[in-house]
């Protein structure tokens, strides 16, 4: 990959992966749709949700089709999520960002994979409140073998994250379930917290569980008041623990040194 870096400018590279990131973003959009209805990813071609007629490929094309259609159906003229051009366009950018931070590396495979399986998760939980297993138990396992491959983290931090990642979790919505006789946590962040050890190690968890529950409870909070709910309002807890790894992939380091400002892992 750093031969690729001396022939084509960095420039140049970041349009290329913006492209491939939107081409993948399109195929997120698919398993967004799909994966909660039990729907295979690979087989069957998209089709509008409320005509069912198939989709040319012409019209497939990621951001372009949409801005070409003015966002709706090209049959029926209904109206086209929003999600499908958004989703495509943060994914775009997320592989940028990536390369920005990582270079062309086995560190930019690694976290892309990671960071494209977040994304996935967290739209999938906004819209269902579901995490699936097909991509949070799937993940477990690959984040653990990358461990191996890569070395940024060891097979044992590796572990370690996935076991007391998950032990937090389960410990918390047990005990939370016991005092107030109703479910908090749902199985699937727990298994998303596992995950997330799996990828970035046990020494993440501290960070990413202060800076999901953080930004939750703002969110949370400022939910409740505009919309008047009370606090047994269900809030998908999923998007803060993916937005939790980001800002430790990102600025991990940063993050721990102002949290805890004595403390050193030396």
């Amino acid at each position: 990959m750093n031969k690729l870096n001396e022939v084509i400018s960095p420039q140049m590279i970041s349009i290329l992966l913006f492209i491939l990131g939107l081409l993948w973003g399109s195929f997120f959009n698919v398993c967004i749709i799909r994966l909660p209805q039990e729907k295979s990813i690979v087989w069957g071609r998209s089709a509008c949700p409320q005509c069912h007629k198939l989709i040319p490929w012409y019209y497939n094309i990621p951001l372009v089709s949409y801005a070409i259609l003015l966002g709706k159906c090209n049959q029926c003229k209904t109206q086209i999520s929003w999600q499908y051009p958004l989703i495509e366009l943060i994914t775009g950018l997320l592989f940028v960002g990536l390369y920005l931070h990582f270079g062309l590396t086995l560190e930019w495979i690694f976290s892309t994979i990671f960071c494209s399986s977040l994304l996935v998760i967290s739209v999938i939980d906004l819209y269902h409140q579901i995490i699936p297993d097909e991509i949070s138990l799937s993940g477990i396992v690959v984040g653990f073998l990358f461990s191996f491959w890569l070395g940024k983290i060891s097979w044992i931090e590796s572990l370690s994250g996935i076991l007391v990642g998950g032990g937090i979790f389960l410990a918390i919505a047990w005990g939370y379930e016991k005092m107030t006789q109703r479910e908090g946590l749902g199985g699937g962040d727990i298994k998303l917290l596992a995950m997330i050890g799996a990828w970035l190690g046990v020494q993440s968890l501290l960070v990413v569980i202060i800076t999901s529950s953080l930004l939750g409870s703002v969110v949370g909070i400022g939910t409740m008041l505009f919309l008047k709910k009370d606090f047994k309002t269900a809030i998908p807890f999923g998007p803060f623990l993916a937005l939790g790894a980001l800002v430790y992939l990102f600025w991990g380091d940063q993050v721990q040194e102002w949290i805890f400002p004595h403390w050193s892992p030396q």
